[in-house]
C-alpha cells in the first residue's frame, strides 16, 4: 500500500530530473558552438603579463579617427592695378627752313637747278608728215640773265643742248614783236609762225609754252623783249 503510494511520487522526481539533465546539455552545447575555441569568453579579460597585477590588462575598445578639418586656401592677392602712365604727346615738328628764293637772274651760265621749266628759246621749227598733224620745235632751255644797268631787260641765258618738242598743228599760238608789229601779244597761226621762223633761222626768240596729255605743246606764247 505505501509502496504503490511512493511510485508515483518517485516517477515525477526522476522526470524533473532527467529534465534538468536535459536542458543543461543543450544550454551547454550552444555556449560550446558559439564560442571559437581558445577564444576567452566575454566578461573576460586578456591575460597579462607575468606578474601583472590581476592577471592581465583590460583591452582598449579603438577609438575613432579624427576627422581633419580642411583648412581654407589662402586668400590669393590681387596684385595692384599699376597706374596706366598717360602718353607722352610726340614733340612738334620743328619749322622747315624756308627754301630759298629763286633768284631773278643768273650772272653765270645757268646750272640743272636754275633753268626756267616753263620757257625756251626757239631756234627752228621741222615739219612733219601732215599725217602726224604735228611739227618740231628746236629749242634750247635757260635762265634769263641779269639786265645790265643801262638796259631795259636781261638776255635768255641758254643751256644745255637742242631739243625737240612736238607742236600741234592746231596750237594756240601768240606772237609779239618782232614776229607781229605789236608790244603786245597777238593771236597768230602756226604756219604763220613757220614762215616766219623759217626766214629768221636761230633767232632763239623766248616762248612760254603748255603741254597737253599727247606730250605736244598745245600753247605757245612769246615773251616779250624790248
Amino acid at each position: 500500500m505505501n509502496a504503490d503510494r511512493l511510485r508515483p511520487v518517485v516517477l515525477t522526481l526522476a522526470a524533473g530530473a532527467l529534465a534538468a539533465v536535459l536542458t543543461g546539455c543543450q544550454q551547454g552545447g550552444a555556449a560550446a558552438g558559439g564560442a571559437a575555441p581558445g577564444a576567452p569568453a566575454a566578461g573576460t579579460t586578456a591575460p597579462g603579463p607575468a606578474g601583472s597585477a590581476g592577471g592581465g590588462t583590460p583591452t582598449a575598445a579603438p577609438t575613432a579617427a579624427p576627422t581633419a578639418v580642411p583648412t581654407a586656401a589662402p586668400a590669393v592677392k590681387k596684385p595692384a592695378a599699376s597706374k596706366t602712365a598717360a602718353p607722352t604727346p610726340p614733340p612738334a615738328p620743328k619749322p622747315k627752313a624756308p627754301a630759298p628764293k629763286a633768284k631773278d637772274c643768273v650772272d653765270s651760265p645757268p646750272g640743272p637747278d636754275d633753268v626756267d621749266p616753263d620757257e625756251f628759246a626757239l631756234y627752228r621749227i621741222e615739219e612733219l608728215p601732215g599725217s602726224t598733224g604735228k611739227v618740231n620745235l628746236v629749242v634750247r632751255h635757260g635762265a634769263w640773265g641779269c639786265a645790265p644797268k643801262d638796259s631795259d631787260g636781261g638776255p635768255f641765258v641758254v643751256a644745255g643742248e637742242e631739243s625737240r618738242w612736238a607742236l600741234d598743228q592746231a596750237a594756240y599760238v601768240t606772237a609779239t614783236n618782232p614776229i607781229v608789229t605789236s608790244t603786245e601779244n597777238q593771236r597768230i597761226g602756226v604756219q604763220e609762225l613757220i614762215d616766219w621762223v623759217k626766214a629768221h633761222p636761230d633767232s632763239g626768240l623766248v616762248f612760254r609754252y603748255q603741254v597737253g596729255n599727247d606730250g605736244a605743246v598745245h600753247q605757245l606764247e612769246e615773251v616779250f623783249t624790248p
